[in-house]
């Protein structure tokens, strides 16, 4: 498409307010131009296992069951970068509230829903493609994202259809977080309070998505190629299933788990951890069966600028594995992602010592 013609599109599609899920309702049989991807020549495959699931039951009580986790989660996050986790302590009913929570809102009465449409940075907002103006194509799908720390909403900054659950659900994913750093600070070999006590789940911020049936799946994506610019990520999806990682080179599907959560590396922990533990890109492909939702819960800052620097940690290097990464602030390694990889390239290499 012509620049201008593209432009004039994009602008057409934002003023609307409506979304991806405003063209479905609207009735349409072919995907937009704006949509369309690039072809990813990559394979698909089923021949490699999946990321484990790893079962947290009894870790606080049971030192076996702790030892047999944290070995669990050392092996997955070398390896794959990302596991699933069960037993996780937040009740299935709230997980279920939560899913319900993310579809209330995308499926609100259009004119209540408009109301939080913006891209300036506020506590809550509603929009469809944050990349919209700058990425390659658009994505297929429209999101949500609430601030949750280190500044919390307040009440009434958050959609009444899903205030309470929201809140609900990040307070016990902040909690979650705080073990999960404990697990993988053991997996490093250091004090189970390292990663934080050194910042990692200082922040936290989610995104609700919203990913309608698709027409012609086979022409764009829900999420393109990224790796995470965080600490860490949890994921609550549910049943639909999409989310695929790239591991050795070719695409594996993430498989719902009833009752699960998923975590996935990030850049910043890959980076701390001087490439021990690794952010693997992954991303969503659009679906033609049903709607698809999720909440994905980061842990770092968006919105809050911090001088605080990070990099490899000290206790884990040696003359035999030197700093591979340069020291930088959230701020910076974020601004560098969202000007410079337009195509979901992981803004680790720009780092790389």
């Amino acid at each position: 498409m012509a620049d201008s013609k593209r432009v004039k599109e994009q602008k057409a599609f934002d003023e609307t307010k409506l979304g991806v899920k405003g063209l479905v309702d609207a009735g349409i049989t072919k995907v937009p131009r704006i949509f369309h991807h690039p072809h990813d020549n990559t394979k698909i495959t089923k021949k490699y296992t999946t990321p484990p699931v790893i079962d947290l039951t009894n870790i606080h009580e049971d030192p076996r069951a702790r030892k047999r986790v944290v070995e669990s989660v050392r092996d997955a996050s070398e390896t794959y970068g990302f596991f699933q986790i069960v037993n996780h302590g937040i009740p299935v009913s709230i997980l279920n509230q939560m899913k319900d929570g993310v579809l209330s809102f995308f499926e609100q009465d259009n004119e209540v829903k408009k109301k939080f449409y913006t891209r300036e940075p506020k506590p809550f907002m509603y929009y469809s493609n944050i990349k919209l103006y700058t990425a390659i194509a658009a994505t297929w799908k429209d999101s949500f994202l609430c601030n949750m720390a280190p500044i919390p909403p307040k009440p009434e900054d958050l959609p009444i259809v899903c205030r309470e659950i929201l809140l609900k659900y990040l307070n016990q994913v902040k909690k979650l977080g705080n073990i999960l750093f404990e697990l993988l600070s053991e997996a490093l070999g250091l004090n189970p309070n390292y990663l934080r006590d050194y910042g990692c789940a200082d922040g936290l911020y989610a995104f609700g998505h919203y990913y309608p049936v698709c027409p012609e799946p086979e022409l764009t994506l829900g999420t393109i190629k990224h790796s995470d610019v965080v600490f860490l990520t949890v994921l609550l999806q549910d049943h639909v299933g999409g989310l695929q990682i790239l591991h050795k080179d070719m695409w594996i599907d993430v498989p719902p788990v009833d009752g699960a959560l998923v975590v996935n590396i990030g850049d910043f922990i890959q980076l701390i951890t001087n490439d021990k533990f690794k952010s693997v890109q992954h991303r969503v492909q659009a679906k033609n069966a049903e709607p698809r939702v999720s909440i994905a819960s980061f842990f770092g800052t968006l919105n809050h600028q911090s001088t605080k620097t990070f990099g490899p940690i000290k206790k884990l290097l040696s003359n035999d594995n030197p700093p591979k990464y340069r020291e930088t602030t959230i701020s910076e390694f974020v601004h560098h992602y969202a000007t410079k990889c337009a195509d979901g390239t992981s803004p680790l290499k720009h780092y790389r010592i």
